[in-house]
């Protein structure tokens, strides 16, 4: 989110950080965008009149979402590092994980886990 509010205050000169409106569309749209990146290779953001009657339009690549999620990806893992810990196990021992919830489908945080 932050890195497209940011792209649309540098490209346009204006901050839209306090509409809602504006807000609540943009998360909608690259929620949508995010999860075609799970299938696909790059993806589109687009929004007629965001804000203040200015469209935007940005494409994003998949490596530019594992780039920018970096910090947060890495995060998914303390979790499964603690389960194992928790129950004496080391990866080696472990034949499945069974991944619940809607980032689980991102590619980058599958092959974070397998590694």
């Amino acid at each position: 989110m932050q890195h497209f509010m940011d792209l649309f205050q540098k490209k346009h000169g204006k901050d839209m950080s306090k509409d809602k409106r504006a807000i609540q569309t943009l998360r909608r749209e690259v929620q949508r965008t995010k999860r075609a990146l799970s299938t696909t290779h790059q993806g589109r953001v687009e929004i007629e009149a965001l804000f203040d009657g200015v469209d935007f339009s940005e494409t994003l690549t998949r490596a530019r979402f594992e780039e920018i999620n970096s910090d947060f990806f890495k995060g998914t893992l303390e979790p499964v590092k603690q389960a194992l810990a928790d129950a004496g196990l080391k990866k080696e021992q472990v034949d499945e994980i069974v991944l619940v919830g809607g980032s689980t489908r991102i590619p980058k945080v599958q092959q974070l886990i397998k590694d």
